[in-house]
């Protein structure tokens, strides 16, 4: 009785697991301070709103074409393989095993005569069943864990898409930023040179001084300049569209005028929503990684006890190539087969260690990202109410220094002043005008971000699994 009580002590403490908690939570809604109104509902295609038919090609060219959604893709791909691999775990196993060879059987074994010490031909063939029962869950914990990464990866996919959306339009803002840019250079252009040739036709008669002359040139000089900025600021804007499409210089130098309305109505939600983290794909890929994770945990637990197998094999086995044909030569077996871990050097506790601070890595990235995604709404948010205050102001600036231009314009030609006295004012309006052009983009790009920080459309009841298609 006292080794049996031994033996069975020795068999619990092999199967007893540490606890191993994890130490990190995810953040509690509560204490990033999410307000309990919802944000309003955002088109899957939101771009569209800009009006722009341009800019629908283009990111529709990136959704096809961008090679990080080719990764994305095939990161799905392998999750889905590694799931199809944990199920099959699960299943039973059918092998056939087949050998012949020619072989001097020993004279000293278990081998009775005849065939002790001669030469002979053993062959067998067997078909073997083998069947682990998972008593303890291990392979379905295993089934959790690759079912929750495959969900990760999809929502990976979602949020490689959105980035990808997200980056077009920004970077098409860009490009509409510089054309405004180059128009008010040319008007200022237009009207400057209309300006020198006056001034030339003053000077020949009399009438002004080459200091006039030399003003006019100047702010001549200092139009053509912000239009040779804003004609490679386009360049550069272009250039970058056809490498989110995965296009080459000929696919930029196609990208004709834009057609954006940039004060087209985006959602505005006056606070943070509470939904945020309900509605982002990338946060959403983050709770599956945790749950991955706790299902590699419980994994690595369960690997603390027995496994229990079915074994069962069907064949023949014979010495001598005609006796392998007999009814004698047949051969069947099962019964269960069981693992049990004694000691291993503290292997599995170290196992269990490196998958609870995987669950702890996993939260601590969910959380970074919550913090991260609650901010950059915040963010957004500040910025769009912010950049419409300083769009009504500096809409004063520019009329101020128009309506002083205006009047300076009208005593020069009286004779009241010199045009040097206008080189001032017309370098501020034209200043001014390019920062309010500026004011305007920022405004619809501050937009953008408040879309892509809301989810961008993204609706979780869909899913996120790319279809055949878009495979």
């Amino acid at each position: 009785m006292t080794r049996i009580a031994l033996l069975t002590a020795t068999l619990l403490a092999g199967c007893a697991a540490p606890s191993s908690p994890p130490t990190i939570a995810p953040v509690p809604p509560a204490r990033l301070g999410l307000s309990a109104i919802a944000a309003p509902p955002i088109d899957s295609r939101w771009w569209t709103s800009f009006g722009d038919p341009q800019l629908d090609r283009i990111v529709a060219d990136a959704a096809g074409g961008n090679p990080s959604l080719d990764a994305a893709l095939a990161r799905l791909a392998q999750a889905d393989a590694v799931l199809s691999s944990r199920r099959a775990d699960l299943g039973p196993d059918a092998t056939i095993d087949a050998s012949a060879q020619v072989a001097r059987l020993s004279g000293r074994y278990t081998i009775p005569p005849p065939y002790a010490g001669s030469v002979r031909f053993v062959g067998q063939g067997l078909g073997n069943l083998n069947w682990n029962l998972d008593l303890f869950g291990r392979q379905r914990a295993a089934i959790t864990g690759a079912r929750a990464s495959v969900a990760a990866a999809g929502l990976d996919l979602a949020a490689a898409r959105l980035a990808i959306a997200g980056s077009v339009v920004e970077t098409y803002l860009d490009l509409v930023r510089a054309e405004t840019q180059a128009a008010i250079a040319r008007r200022t252009i237009d009207a400057r040179q209309g300006s020198l040739r006056l001034v030339q036709v003053r000077v020949r008669n009399n009438l002004a001084s080459k200091l006039d002359a030399t003003a006019a040139e100047t702010l001549l000089a200092q139009a053509q300049a912000a239009l040779l900025a804003a004609q490679g600021s386009r360049a550069l804007a272009a250039d970058a569209l056809a490498a989110l499409a995965g296009r080459g210089p000929d696919y930029a130098a196609a990208i004709g005028a834009s057609r954006m309305n940039l004060d087209a109505g985006l959602p505005l939600p006056a606070q943070v929503p509470a939904d945020l983290l309900g509605r982002r794909p990338d946060l959403l890929a983050g709770l599956a990684r945790i749950q991955a994770a706790a299902a590699g945990r419980q994994v690595a637990r369960r690997a603390f006890y027995p496994n229990v197998n079915l074994a069962a094999n069907i064949g023949l086995q014979a010495i001598g190539l005609g006796n392998l044909v007999g009814l004698d030569a047949g051969t069947v077996g099962a019964g269960p087969a069981l693992s049990l871990p004694i000691f291993d050097n503290g292997r599995r506790r170290a196992d269990l260690a490196g998958a609870t601070a995987a669950l702890d890595l996993a939260t601590a990235d969910y959380n970074d990202r919550v913090v991260g995604a609650v901010r950059d709404a915040a963010d957004a948010i500040a910025l769009t109410v912010n950049l419409a205050e300083r769009r009504r102001a500096q809409a004063e600036v520019v009329g101020g220094y128009a309506r002083t231009g205006r009047l300076n314009t009208i005593r020069v030609n009286s004779g009241l002043e010199s045009r040097l006295d206008l080189v001032d004012n017309d370098i501020r309006l034209l200043d001014a005008e390019l920062v309010q052009a500026n004011l305007v983009t920022d405004a619809a790009r501050a937009r953008v971000q408040l879309v892509l920080a809301l989810g961008g459309g993204f609706d979780p009841a869909q899913g996120a699994r790319p279809t055949e298609a878009q495979r």
